[in-house]
């Protein structure tokens, strides 16, 4: 409805309405603020994507859905953190103890924020959830987390380094893509794949360790890792998207165990 609409400010919404849908206000790149009424019950996903100069979000009390705190939204029962403002002014944050999930892209464009806390009681995290936060480091996710989706730390160009939770299945797409300065990660034996893109243009990543529990590893899911040396493939690898390590310039050696029964190495 209002997608991509550059010059617009401020929106009344009226109390008629009980929908706000997936995307309405993506790319209103001026919109500072904006106030929901009590009638609305549902807001789609990334309705607020891209409101680059959002600061503050209200609910009326009245509603029975949601629920804001200093600007950022929640659902009413402070579960799940919906959007938080890419402008808004704090620039360290703790998540309350009472979310168990972050919303996609609950954080995404937040270029002020420098550090985040995230409560054990958090199980899942979304996609794209940090995407672009750009000063954002370091960040310590909690055991509790079992799901992390795609794109979650891309464009986090400060991010250095990070652990994935043991419980955590896959790397997702393009999960790591463009975090420049990010030279070492921990990855669990939980882990059974490595998505597209996954590590794509982490300049500075020197070195990484495949558990022997990964099967995939995606497209491009290396390339442009400018300073990495060698890379060993685990034994139960059996699958190699086009182009994984392509543009490593500093690549000197692709060690494969010997009982991979899908790929060597020679020399």
């Amino acid at each position: 409805a209002f997608y991509w609409c550059p010059n617009l400010h401020s929106i009344t919404i009226p109390s008629s309405v009980t929908t706000i849908g997936n995307k309405v206000f993506y790319d209103c790149f001026s919109l500072q603020s904006i106030t929901i009424p009590p009638s609305v019950t549902s807001i789609g996903n990334n309705a607020f994507y891209n409101c680059s100069r959002l600061e503050s979000i209200f609910v009326d009390n009245k509603n029975l859905q949601y629920v804001s705190n200093d600007g950022i939204l929640f659902t009413k029962n402070y579960e799940t953190l919906l959007r938080f403002p890419s402008r808004h002014h704090l620039t360290t944050y703790t998540i309350p103890p009472s979310v168990t999930s972050i919303s996609d892209s609950a954080f995404s464009g937040c270029s002020f924020l420098q550090s985040i806390t995230i409560p054990p009681s958090v199980t899942s995290i979304g996609n794209k959830v940090f995407y672009d936060c750009f000063f954002l480091h370091p960040i310590t996710i909690p055991s509790s987390v079992t799901s992390i989706g795609y794109s979650v730390f891309s464009g986090c160009s400060h991010l250095q380094r990070i652990t994935i939770p043991t419980g955590v299945s896959s790397i997702g797409k393009t999960m790591f893509s463009s975090c420049f300065n990010l030279h070492s990660i921990t990855i669990p034996t939980s882990v059974t794949s490595i998505g597209d893109f996954a590590f794509s243009k982490c300049y500075n990543l020197q070195s990484i360790s495949i558990p022997s529990s990964v099967t995939s590893i995606g497209d491009f899911a290396f390339s442009c890792c400018s300073q990495l040396t060698s890379i060993e493939i685990p034994q139960g690898v059996t699958s190699i998207g086009n182009s994984a390590f392509s543009n490593c310039s500093n690549l000197k050696s692709i060690t494969v165990d010997h009982q991979n029964l899908q790929y060597t190495s020679n020399d």
